[in-house]
């Protein structure tokens, strides 16, 4: 066990390991579907990661789109969609 409170820590170390922000990340995005092209409102999951890669499936056409997702440290996200033969 790490005791954290005798820990020397730098401001910068604290920084890089709390970055500062308004403790908000973006938890859901529309995308469009590279298959059909419609409008899919989907959930993202902002504790799995800074640089997410996952399949879901289109909610219209039921085919897969594979999702790249990255979040910048304002909390913002990027999602990019691509279509997926898996």
């Amino acid at each position: 066990m790490v005791d954290f409170v005798n820990e020397d820590w730098t401001d910068a170390e604290l920084d890089d390991e709390f970055p500062l922000g308004d403790g908000t990340a973006e938890t859901e995005s529309v995308i469009s579907c590279p298959h059909c092209g419609e409008m899919n409102e989907i959930a993202l999951d902002p504790g799995s990661g800074d640089d997410q890669e996952y399949v879901e499936d289109c909610h219209v056409c039921c085919r897969p789109i594979l999702m790249y997702v990255r979040y910048g440290r304002d909390g913002t996200a990027e999602v990019e969609v691509y279509a997926s033969d898996s």
